[in-house]
């Protein structure tokens, strides 16, 4: 298993963690099995957002003996109310769903404490105004919460909290099709087949802006919707009208800047197998890049996607690494040390460019590669 940095947390996350829908298989069974094959694979970092109590005390049971194990994700603002999930902005209700989480999973820290669902530039307002990102901090101050961090489907709304200073993890749906959708309040706007049914043309600038500025800024992400319920793994159900493989789906995911695990969530010890799977795989079955160039609905052209397709370099350069930062220098107004320094230590720098044009060539996205060089060794110095 491969780890992470979790932003500028200081925790070191598995970059293939566990989303929390299947455990209820099996009448809350599969909740045990699977934090098992975790153990024993090496995943140490899951989500819960579900404020099921008998979920909540299935995974209590399941952590017992093995807390220190796992780096928990739990959400705030997750409540139970009449034998049905809910989502509340009641800074009461919030306090009482906390201690009862504490409670129903036998601990005394959740690691990031996760503001929950929040996809509306007014909802966010509400968070302030109804006093819960000052519960959270209070939380936080408490050691309760080791981390404060947010859910969102809405780049918009993510990138004000981030700006902010607000959230140190964010955790947001990340695919190559909801990638291309722009802001919206309405996350079923993220599924609906008309908003697909034209020729899409690369990611909206808007979450690409997202991802960079929460590398710029140490903040980590972690990924939902990976495979979009399911959708991208089937050709009839995709909106790019082409099937990827859960490989493809998660090294898309991971290659982009500030993502640090990807959130299966699996339905049986198969579907997560199948995830962990991802680690021992080749390079050619994680490529993703000569698929997405394929795709009948969708076109990247001239968007780089880090996808490494342009190398090998005559100057051994990491075009795909210089690419990342020069998009990350650009993304704000100044060009954060942290960046700098990661150039830096590279071992050979986008002035060593020859402008032989090779890169181009292989480029299955028509990236103008050798101008992004120029640019960079303009940028950097070097």
């Amino acid at each position: 298993m491969n780890y992470r940095e979790l932003g500028s947390t200081g925790l070191k996350v598995s970059e293939i963690a566990m989303g929390c829908e299947g455990m209820t298989e099996e009448n809350f069974i599969m909740c045990a099995k699977l934090f098992d094959i975790a153990e024993e694979s090496g995943i140490n970092y899951f989500d819960l957002y579900s404020s099921n109590p008998e979920l909540r005390s299935a995974v209590g049971k399941a952590l017992k003996g093995r807390r220190e194990k796992f780096i928990i994700q739990s959400h705030l603002c997750s409540i139970w109310k009449d034998g049905q999930y809910m989502r509340t902005r009641n800074l009461a209700e919030v306090k009482a769903g906390f201690s009862e989480m504490m409670r129903l999973l036998q601990t005394d820290y959740i690691d990031v404490g996760m503001i929950h669902y929040c996809d509306a530039l007014s909802d966010w307002d509400e968070i302030l105004r109804n006093g819960i990102l000052d519960y959270a901090r209070e939380l936080k101050a408490a050691g309760k919460i080791r981390h404060i961090g947010l859910s969102s489907h809405n780049p918009q709304v993510a990138l004000k909290a981030v700006e902010a200073g607000a959230i140190e993890v964010l955790m947001f749906s990340v695919n190559p099709c909801y990638d291309l959708q722009p802001a919206s309040e309405d996350v079923e706007q993220l599924w609906a087949d008309e908003n697909y049914a034209n020729h899409l043309t690369n990611m909206d600038p808007e979450r690409q802006k997202l991802y960079e500025t929460c590398q710029r800024l140490g903040v980590g992400i972690t990924v939902m919707k990976c495979f979009g319920g399911g959708d991208l793994l089937s050709a009839e159900m995709s909106p790019a009208g082409a099937a990827l493989t859960v490989n493809q789906c998660i090294a898309y995911a991971l290659s982009r800047p500030a993502v640090s695990c990807v959130l299966a969530g699996a339905h049986s010890a198969e579907q997560l197998k199948e995830a962990i799977a991802y680690e021992s795989a080749s390079e050619s079955e994680k490529d993703y890049a000569l698929a997405f160039a394929s795709f009948p609905k969708i076109s990247w052209k001239g968007h780089c996607m880090y996808c490494s397709h342009c190398e090998p370099c005559p100057m051994k350069i990491d075009i795909a690494s210089v690419t990342k930062f020069l998009n990350l220098a650009q993304s704000g107004k100044n060009i954060p040390e942290t960046v700098r320094e990661h150039y830096a230590v590279l071992e050979h720098h986008a002035g060593e460019c020859i402008k032989c044009g090779a890169c181009e060539k292989r480029c299955p996205f028509g990236v103008s590669i050798r101008e992004n060089m120029s640019e960079a060794a303009r940028i950097f110095g070097r």
